[in-house]
């Protein structure tokens, strides 16, 4: 699953890279505000996303989460094996996708422990995500998927993860959602607050 992920500078950087067809003084402003706000993004909480607007990119903010059912908690991951059959779901799977980008995410252990899970030597994670409009407000979910490797000692769900080169398929590419909804994400590396741990020591690679 993902709860909470961290933008920053470098993540505003990278958005600004990825939205070059949109008019130079508009990127400017977006990741002026990105920096701004470089901080832990939370459920409920307005966060960028990029979405295609025709042939180009854009950057826009949405707030993370759809209501929930009655009234009740925030809906804030969708399940990407059963995102295309749940009517909340459905429709944004085949018309309004996105990509949340991120310096990196966090997931907390059976012990409360927290980990930090990005990816070596890169400025982002691009995590696929849904949105709707709720009462005149964009709102969006994350997909998750089955833990890979790098994920599973910690917890049995992470967010579904696009390559870089694969984030104008996703959002413009209908004929390949369902290729994108089953893909295994890339492997992470992982520290906790205390120290930088190795997912696959030299002992495991016998």
């Amino acid at each position: 699953m993902c709860g909470r992920y961290y933008i920053d500078d470098d993540t505003a950087r990278e958005i600004e890279k990825l939205v070059r067809e949109v008019d130079e003084k508009m990127q400017r402003i977006a990741a002026a505000d990105i920096r701004l706000q470089a901080k832990d993004i939370h459920p409920s909480e307005v966060a960028p996303v990029i979405t295609a607007d025709g042939g180009s990119l854009c950057c826009r903010w949405q707030r993370w989460g759809f209501p929930g059912f009655a009234g009740k908690q925030l809906i804030f991951n969708a399940r990407s094996e059963s995102a295309l059959e749940k009517k909340t779901f459905r429709e944004s799977v085949e018309r309004r996708r996105i990509v949340v980008p991120a310096a990196w995410f966090y997931e907390w252990n059976r012990k409360k422990e927290k980990n930090i899970f990005y990816r070596q030597g890169q400025p982002a994670l691009y995590m696929a995500g849904l949105f709707d409009r709720y009462q005149a407000e964009e709102r969006f979910v994350i997909l998750t998927t089955e833990a890979n490797d790098s994920m599973r000692p910690v917890h049995d769900r992470m967010p579904l993860l696009l390559e870089r080169d694969e984030i104008r398929g996703w959002l413009q590419e209908a004929p390949l959602v369902e290729m994108f909804l089953n893909k295994v994400p890339p492997l992470l590396e992982r520290r906790t607050e205390y120290e930088q741990i190795s997912l696959f020591p030299e002992e495991n690679s016998k």
